[in-house]
């Protein structure tokens, strides 16, 4: 576990999850050109994502337990092709029901292809910084909108042709990503004669079977925590435009607040992690989510740009740096084989909670025609996820020199 290989399984996991996760939210970028150019609606258009989220939400869930079987090189490969070709199909078609279905669907399946084997492997590689090594990989995710986004503005004005620039990034999805998951390895195997600690001994076993891993407490905490978690800040994060717009904020002005939000996710997530490794993963997660309930609330006393960007500095470091910190905690609960599993039905209820989000938010302020409720909903389902996060099972701590038989 001390190789300097495992940082290679760090890089390709950032990469690989950047590219992935920047192709498919690169929609937004493409809306308005897509619109003008081929006259269908936004609406149409828009319902793609959520084609997205759906599909990646089952598809985490049937690549995470792929994984676990033939191995994460195996799936990334797999998932890098199927990318690749789901955008140049895309690029091709010529009905709105045609690129809802390839772009919602095969976009969404192979992005999903990427998160929980990586995420997997890589806890694999680390006995020591295992919630650094996890974060980084979950910031390579994080640079998306910084990389793939304005990559994507910037062919279609080269180009002055959505259907080129889509061609290219799918292109360019194989180019980088079929090298970098002949990268991926897996971890090495622990000598047959090695001390099992009370940590490793007390995680599930791996002869258990899966449908008592999906019932037990370990799993049902960690997977709804994660669903509220979710739940809780994806409304914000989407409406956050619309509402700075709405308390007067011009608009240029207001696209910067997302900006800064995901700046503020990156720098989160290596904070959080290096946290988690000093302090313990639970402590952390638990005052991350605190912490997240209150600025969601808080949200409703802004009025001005540099409130805005206070609020919004401490909100994407925290939404940011949470997320990284279930699929470490699904590490201490579960043993290495059946973690892929766990993380894809973990991450599966997350993209629900994801998906639930905007679309209360939109239903609050057509209610009520602002966004009061939809911030102070979404806190209150933020503190449903602490009191969730304080039913986790205590992790045994590991005593050194304290063995245990295997």
């Amino acid at each position: 576990m001390t190789s300097s290989y495992r940082w290679v399984i760090v890089f390709a996991g950032a990469l690989m999850g950047c590219v992935a996760v920047g192709t498919m939210f690169s929609l937004a970028i493409f809306l308005e050109p897509v619109a003008k150019a081929t006259g269908w609606s936004h609406a149409g258009i828009s319902s793609a994502m959520t084609v997205n989220f759906i599909v990646m939400g089952l598809g985490g869930f049937m690549w995470g337990a792929a994984s676990d079987r033939y191995g994460a090189r195996v799936v990334v490969l797999l998932g890098s092709v199927l990318l690749g070709l789901a955008l140049v199909l895309a690029s091709q078609v010529e009905s709105l029901l045609a690129f809802q279905l390839v772009y919602g669907c095969l976009v969404g399946l192979s992005a999903s292809a990427f998160f929980a084997p990586m995420i997997a492997v890589t806890m694999g590689w680390f006995d020591t910084h295992r919630s650094l090594a996890v974060s980084l990989v979950s910031a390579g995710m994080g640079m998306a909108p910084m990389t793939i986004s304005p990559f994507a503005r910037w062919l279609i004005t080269a180009y002055d042709d959505w259907r080129m620039a889509m061609f290219v990034i799918g292109v360019g999805a194989w180019i980088l990503l079929l090298p970098t998951a002949l990268l991926v390895r897996r971890p090495p195997a622990a000598p047959a004669n090695a001390p099992v600690g009370a940590a490793t001994a007390s995680r599930m076993k791996e002869t258990t079977p899966l449908g008592k891993v999906l019932r037990s407490p370990q799993f049902l905490v960690l997977a709804f925590t994660f669903f509220a978690c979710c739940a809780a800040h994806s409304g914000p994060i989407f409406h956050m435009v619309s509402y700075a717009m709405f308390c007067g904020i011009a608009p240029m002005s207001a696209v910067t607040i997302y900006s800064v939000e995901g700046a503020a996710g990156l720098g989160g997530r290596i904070l959080y992690g290096v946290l988690a490794d000093r302090l313990g993963v639970k402590p952390v997660l638990i005052g991350g989510l605190l912490i997240q309930a209150a600025v969601i609330s808080a949200y409703t006393m802004a009025g001005n740009l540099t409130e805005f960007y206070m609020l919004a500095i401490i909100f994407g470091g925290t939404y940011g740096g949470v997320m990284p910190l279930y699929a470490v905690l699904a590490g201490e609960y579960f043993a290495p084989r059946m973690l892929g599993t766990v993380l894809g039905a973990a991450s599966m209820l997350s993209s629900i909670g994801m998906a639930f989000g905007p679309l209360a938010g939109g239903w609050a302020f057509d209610q009520f025609n602002n966004y009061n409720w939809l911030f102070i909903g979404s806190a209150l389902v933020g503190l449903g996820a602490v009191l969730i996060a304080l039913a986790f099972p205590p992790i045994p701590q590991q005593r050194r020199g304290e063995l245990q038989p295997a």
